[in-house]
């Protein structure tokens, strides 16, 4: 009998220890499996995470510093230099890489983070079905919703990756005209010349003018007096522009030859002339403006009137006649007895040039 109970005894514990090893066997094997496939999950994903924000990072920063990426013939200084020549240009494309660089950082950290999500809950044997359905329909409420805003952003980043405007540049959106003080995904900042800060949302742009991308024009548009010879104003245009290009300062800005065409307008005391030249970007009205102040220089000093200013012009040049020179109403004795040289026809006022109408004959009363 003692030994009968035993060798029970001895099976018994022979079975729990075959119990208990089964289900330290299976509790190992799935400390082994499950949590180290989530640890190694979540290490790949942020050890790629950080390369790709690194990487990003690093090419944002170098466009930003405006350092060549590189390429067969290498890193020169000289394009460093030229990258480096215009500071609006420096500053659109810092702000332009910087805008980047931050969306591919948060979609690179959106993308990596949902798909290691996607693996931990597999990985645990949760269903994804309910999950996906649940984040289908959250997804359609939400576009609906915002709608708008996802417009706005989808328009700034093509808008950035079209490189339509930047910093500094001078933009007609529309809905305003102004300025570019900064650019960014979901919101554009214009400050219009009246110092007004515009807040344009980047989804409401319909068109988009630019100024001053690539090279700007200044133009000048003169109305002469009708009766000018036409040839010689524009040879005074023409002067005058290129007293403007021949300035120390202002010079620099002016790219190419002036260009001067007419008849652009002709009414009934006047015909319009335009002087035209491409200038650096943004500097088309600091052009426009000398311009303008050489045209009038040159136009007096060739007794050229603008329409309507003869009269003006000739009261003008009388009184600069100096004290004691001659004027026209007592230049020679010759003059004075009669022998008047011929006067300008289109100096001639109208009531000296037209027969005053006599009135009809009547009968006489008597």
């Amino acid at each position: 009998m003692p030994a009968v109970l035993v060798a029970a005894t001895q099976d018994g514990t022979k079975a729990d220890d075959q119990e208990y090893g089964e289900w330290l066997g299976e509790w190992g094997a799935w400390f082994l499996g499950v949590p180290l496939r989530i640890v190694l999950i979540i290490v790949i994903s942020t050890i790629a995470l950080l390369v790709l924000r690194h990487v990003i990072s690093g090419v944002a920063r170098r466009v930003a510093e405006g350092e060549p990426t590189g390429g067969v013939l290498g890193r020169t200084e000289v394009g460093s230099v030229l990258l480096r020549a215009n500071p609006l240009a420096s500053a659109r494309r810092a702000q332009r890489a910087r805008t980047i660089g931050s969306v591919l950082r948060s979609t690179a950290s959106i993308v990596v983070g949902s798909l290691a999500a996607v693996l931990v809950l597999d990985a645990l044997g949760v269903n994804l079905a309910p999950f996906i359905a649940s984040a289908g329909i959250v997804g359609v409420a939400v576009g609906f919703g915002a709608q708008s805003l996802v417009k706005d952003f989808l328009s700034g980043l093509f808008m950035l990756l079209e490189d339509q405007y930047g910093v500094g540049d001078v933009v007609d959106v529309g809905v305003a005209t102004g300025t570019v003080e900064a650019v960014g995904l979901r919101v554009t900042r214009l400050r219009d010349k009246d110092g007004t800060l515009w807040y344009v949302p980047n989804g409401s742009m319909l068109r988009v003018g630019n100024s001053t991308q690539g090279f700007s024009t200044a133009v000048v548009e003169v109305d002469v007096d009708y009766f000018v010879d036409l040839d010689e104003a524009r040879a005074l245009l023409t002067e005058a522009a290129r007293s403007v290009a021949a300035d120390p300062v202002v010079g620099a800005y002016l790219q190419g030859e002036p260009t001067v065409t007419g008849a652009e307008k002709l009414a009934a005391d006047a015909v319009g002339l335009r002087l035209s030249v491409r200038t650096a970007p943004a500097m088309q009205w600091e052009v426009a403006r000398h311009l303008r102040v050489a045209v009038r220089r040159v136009l007096e000093e060739a007794d050229v009137p603008l329409a309507g200013q003869r009269d003006a012009l000739a009261a003008h040049r009388e009184r600069a006649v100096a004290p004691g020179a001659a004027t026209p109403e007592a230049a020679t004795p010759e003059a004075a007895d009669g022998d008047v040289p011929p006067r300008d026809p289109h100096d001639t006022p109208v009531h000296d040039a037209v027969e005053p109408r006599r009135p009809p004959a009547g009968p006489t009363t008597g």
